[in-house]
């Protein structure tokens, strides 16, 4: 049983990984054609963009804390997490001042 928990969190890992990367270039090639354009609202799109693909790539650590086995493993998780975490929090941040300077909800 605990097999099979393993290799269905490590599936799940790899297509997290892949979806959250995925996302990240996606949102950086079209927020660069966006900047290209001097479209105003290039910041917040690629804000919203690194901010999604960094939500999916927190998801796959968060399953890996599952398949490790050793307490060392869990601590380098752990700070990989609480950094994801941070950058997360900050684009949010972002996102909410770029909004609030340039007028849109």
């Amino acid at each position: 049983m605990e097999w099979i928990l393993e290799n269905i969190a490590g599936l799940a890992i790899v297509i997290f990984e892949f979806i959250g990367v995925a996302i990240i270039i996606w949102s950086g090639i079209t927020g660069f054609l966006k900047w290209l354009k001097h479209d105003s609202n290039t910041g917040v799109y690629l804000a919203r963009g690194l901010a999604m693909g960094l939500e999916f790539k927190m998801g796959s650590e968060i399953l890996r804390t599952v398949v490790v086995r050793e307490w060392k493993e869990i601590g380098i998780v752990a700070g990989i997490i609480a950094l994801r975490a941070a950058l997360t929090f900050l684009l949010h941040w972002e996102i909410k001042e770029e909004e609030k300077s340039s007028g849109h909800k």
